[in-house]
């Protein structure tokens, strides 16, 4: 057990344990809990939250900094960023006390001194309700006494930091904002993690998830690259499956002792984080700490040589009883995963599809399957109850066409295309990224009455997630493709739209037909009338707030496959980096010409159209292109 006597400004983890929240906050306390249960943490002690109170009042400052955060509404963005910026220089100003000050500087001496982590834990923090994930500061290889003690005021000041304020707010976080102080042994990792002791996205109480990069954590929980995932039974445990990442980088400890990045390339990359034997090391560490606390954790790890350490563990507060297996869930394991691109649940046979070109052969209500997708696959993803892809990611062609159709869509299967089989029933949980043999919608999904039996594309769309929208300092904009998306999504939070492809325009527009075959027939008012509607279309709901219009870049095999195209486009090797947009502008003034025409006509109506001039290669080019404009 351990010491009951809390009121000294700096504890040690052993020192607290899991119902020290109140003075260590959540990380600190939980820390001590899994140090007092022998779970391999790294030494450490916990600046409590009642001395940053304490320094507050002793630097005259802190009735002034709870009346500010009172009346603070979190809808009132600019109100908040004014409010978060007087907060945190008063809190970075205040000096420490000098009691406090040496029973820091003591603490870190017995603690060997060096390199340390220094992790804000606020009292509210990674409790069952709440887990401010992300939101408060923390730093790494933190070295010397005056750096550290540094270190600890921007751990204060990030109480206070606009997202922080508006989360306490949205969610009714009652009383003073207090924040305890995590300073840590620095891990030197190796690979580090996180692990969650039931599968977070669907639930499966019966599998638990482990992701895993080189160095340091901050790259997995940042979302900074593409992690290794593994996928493991509960019962053994045993490793189910495994999803090795590209990690493009990772961050050491640098020769200075600063964090240093370090780029990765092809092979090593692609390597394995863990072996088997590790990763059902950790499985097993992660179900002990479940069983510990009672409950479903979200834990964080780090290996340094042969060592596993814990560094973090809070409980999972996304979860709720509708999600116990064989409660809702089909049966079966997923035939296909991949990455979860568009929400939505949807039953249809598979159509694999080689080329756009055999659209024809789709029938509506299908599952559209393919290597990739194009601008050109439009017309038959329209037509999909779902979308799947070997290839791609969360920005790629097919997960921002179907987020705008409103399509459940797959990206990154990797075998889809050869998994499946054409005629096959499936089932398509585009917001978890699997695929189940047979209509399982009814399982996955609320019911809903069924637009058709089974094969005719039954879909239900899911809801976005409930809460209030936290606002940002930084500008939000949309990709945006599709004329009939615009007034739904200029209803959205967002400052505008920050790219859209005149390439999806310009299929239906051109109806098939090249370009250069419409001058020649002399169809390009149908043309230019058309290209105008559904500009104005996307343009007119978004008012003031700018829409940045990509002007074409079609390349030459896309341009080809049009009626007409082969008259009048070159065959290229690498059309990637061939003859398209700016430089095709200048060789091809007439096209060029008549897409200018288009935005002319829509801007004087709408001035909020902007223009964006893709693939510029040389400063003359842009120069002539401009001359033109």
């Amino acid at each position: 057990m351990p010491d009951n006597d809390q009121t000294a400004p700096v504890l040690t983890f052993a020192q607290l344990d899991a119902g020290s929240t109140p003075v260590a906050g959540g990380k600190g306390a939980n820390l001590g809990e899994m140090t007092g249960a022998g779970f391999p943490v790294p030494p450490g002690f916990v600046v409590t939250a009642q001395a940053y109170l304490a320094a507050m009042d002793a630097a005259g400052v802190r009735a002034a900094v709870r009346d500010r955060v009172v009346d603070l509404e979190p809808s009132d963005t600019e109100g908040l960023a004014a409010a978060s910026a007087e907060l945190k220089a008063q809190v970075r100003d205040a000096a420490l006390p000098a009691e406090l000050r040496d029973a820091i500087l003591g603490a870190y001496e017995a603690l060997g001194g060096g390199p340390v982590a220094v992790r804000s834990s606020a009292t509210s923090e990674d409790t069952a309700d709440t887990s401010f994930a992300g939101m408060n500061e923390t730093f790494t290889n933190v070295d010397g006494p005056e750096q550290l003690l540094d270190r600890i005021r921007d751990c204060w000041a990030s109480l206070y930091g606009e997202r922080v304020m508006a989360y306490r707010a949205s969610r009714d976080v009652p009383g003073e904002p207090a924040i305890a102080v995590v300073v840590q042994r620095m891990v030197d990792s190796d690979a580090s993690g996180v692990m969650f002791s039931v599968d977070p996205s669907t639930g499966d109480r019966s599998r638990l998830v482990i992701e895993a990069a080189f160095g340091l954590g901050e790259v997995v929980v940042g979302g900074q690259v593409e992690p290794d995932t593994y996928v493991v039974a509960r019962e053994g445990p045993t490793v189910l499956e495994a999803r090795i990442g590209t990690k493009d980088h990772k961050i050491v400890r640098g020769d200075d002792g600063a964090d240093l990045v370090v780029a990765l390339d092809g092979d090593e990359a692609r390597r394995p984080v863990l072996g088997w034997d590790r990763v059902l090391e950790l499985a097993r560490l992660a179900l002990r700490v479940e069983e510990h606390y009672g409950r479903p954790q979200d834990m964080e790890f780090a290996i340094e040589g042969d060592e596993v350490f814990m560094v973090q563990s809070r409980p999972i507060t996304t979860l709720s009883d509708e999600h116990e297996v064989g409660e809702g869930g089909p049966t079966g394991a997923p035939v296909v995963t991949g990455l979860a691109a568009a929400p939505g649940v949807a039953a249809g046979r598979v159509r694999i599809l080689a080329s756009p070109q055999e659209g024809a052969t789709f029938q509506d209500g299908e599952v559209l399957v393919a290597k990739m997708t194009s601008p050109d696959w439009v017309p038959t993803m329209r037509r999909a109850a779902a979308l799947i892809t070997d290839g791609g990611g969360m920005t790629c062609h097919a997960a921002i066409v179907s987020r705008e159709l409103g399509l459940p869509g797959v990206v990154g299967a990797r075998n889809a295309t050869t998994a499946l089989r054409d005629g096959e029933l499936v089932t398509v949980d585009g917001a978890k990224g699997l695929v189940y043999e047979g209509d399982v919608v009814a399982a996955l999904a609320p019911p809903t009455p069924s637009t058709g039996g089974p094969g005719a594309g039954q879909v239900v769309v899911l809801p976005p997630m409930a809460g209030e929208v936290e606002p940002l300092a930084t500008r939000l904009y949309v990709n945006l493709a599709m004329a009939e998306r615009a007034e739904a999504v200029a209803a959205l939070p967002v400052d505008g739209v920050g790219l859209l492809r005149a390439e999806f325009l310009l299929t239906e527009a051109l109806d098939g037909v090249h370009p250069k075959a419409l001058l020649a027939r002399g169809e390009q008012g149908r043309f230019m009338d058309a290209m105008a509607e559904h500009l104005l279309r996307i343009t007119r709901p978004f008012g003031t707030r700018p829409v940045v219009y990509r002007t074409t870049d079609f390349r030459t095999n896309e341009f080809r496959a049009l009626d007409g195209g082969a008259e009048y486009e070159p065959h290229e090797e690498n059309p990637m980096l061939g003859y398209r947009g700016c430089y095709r502008y200048i060789r091809d003034p007439e096209v060029f010409a008549m897409e200018l025409e288009v935005l002319a006509r829509v801007r004087e109506e709408t001035p909020n159209l902007a223009v964006m001039i893709p693939f510029v290669r040389t400063r003359w080019e842009l120069e002539a292109c401009l001359e033109a404009m």
